[in-house]
């Protein structure tokens, strides 16, 4: 394994710990996602991130160790936003929806976040490019945390569903939409739109199959 592909490399060099210091981060954060997507990644320097974050880049360079640390920064902020996302639609409230409420709910929602994040994209397919350890292992964690709270949910929705079926059901559920979605955003506004009906038609039908008891 190379230092690249090693679990502790480009991580931030420290957490701030300071008020001041997290605007100093998110600063950094926000000039850079907004660099990868006028110019790319490959294009984009950590002289330029600073320059247009008005910070100096030895600032730069006490949190992060090099570009790859901040992209990585970056994605991590978006799955921390992703799962807030996720609890937010998963409350008391919503196992009283009927389940085509709920499937509009949630698909809507995360197509909203991912099309009003115009970094979104850019980020996260870059992440994908560079598939080091360390993405891999933080995209994993966070989509099975989703996994294993979403298999809670349905789980409560229809008790005499055993934890390995609801496993199953919300890596399926998670897996297809994820993708779809995904999908959807590289399309032109009506076949994005075409994807979304078709997505929540797929997930109503298979979701009918175990959360509707009789």
């Amino acid at each position: 394994m190379t230092a690249k592909n090693s679990p502790n490399a480009s991580k931030m060099r420290r957490q701030p710990q300071q008020m001041r210091s997290q605007e100093r981060v998110d600063s950094i954060l926000n000039a850079a996602e907004e660099l990868f997507i006028e110019m790319g990644y490959e294009q984009t320097t950590t002289r330029a991130i600073a320059t247009h974050a008005k910070v100096s880049i030895g600032s730069l360079y006490q949190f992060f160790p090099d570009k790859e640390a901040i992209l990585k920064a970056l994605a991590t902020r978006y799955f921390q936003q992703e799962y807030q996302l996720f609890a937010q639609l998963h409350t008391p409230e919503a196992e009283t929806l009927p389940v085509e409420v709920y499937v509009d709910r949630v698909i809507d929602a995360f197509d909203h976040f991912m099309n009003n994040h115009p970094g979104y994209r850019a980020v996260y397919e870059q992440l994908l490019n560079l598939m080091t350890y360390s993405a891999v292992a933080a995209m994993d964690n966070y989509e099975y945390r989703i996994v294993d709270e979403l298999a809670a949910f349905f789980g409560r929705l229809n008790p005499k569903l055993d934890t390995e079926k609801c496993q199953a059901i919300a890596l399926v559920v998670v897996k297809v939409v994820g993708d779809l979605l995904w999908l959807a955003t590289s399309q032109n506004p009506e076949m994005r739109q075409l994807l979304l009906t078709e997505t929540k038609i797929l997930m109503l039908g298979y979701l009918n199959n175990y959360l509707i008891t009789y």
